[in-house]
């Protein structure tokens, strides 16, 4: 099978995608990217904290990284053969001062349609 790229649409937190059946369970899936908030980024942020309300310098930082632990892992999932994931999941941990690791998995899996 190629390692065709996997529509986000193929992508679920559930345990099955509807109106499909699992035909295969290749196993844990994952992408990992680890970011760090830069000076000038920090000095931005700690001015929007002054003014209060959503700190979009954060925000635009957090979504960057989730799309790339997001596409990372459909990556691997296709290189496992997968043509979808289930139970897709997000974890986030500091791993130093300023610098966080944000991870994407979930189970690879073949699926056909119903």
């Amino acid at each position: 099978m190629a390692n065709l790229p996997i529509p986000h649409g193929m992508v679920t937190t559930g345990n099955d995608l509807h109106g499909y059946r699992v035909t295969r369970t290749l196993g844990i899936v994952r992408g990992i990217t680890v970011r760090s908030r830069s000076v000038v980024g920090n000095i931005g942020a700690a001015l929007q904290t002054l003014v209060g309300g959503n700190i979009t310098i954060y925000t635009e930082l957090c979504e960057k990284a989730r799309e790339e632990a997001f596409e990372l892992m459909l990556q691997h999932a296709a290189a496992m053969g997968a043509n979808a994931v289930v139970a897709m999941r997000y974890d986030a941990n500091d791993v130093a001062e300023g610098v966080t690791e944000v991870l994407s998995y979930g189970t690879a899996v073949q699926v056909e349609p119903v």
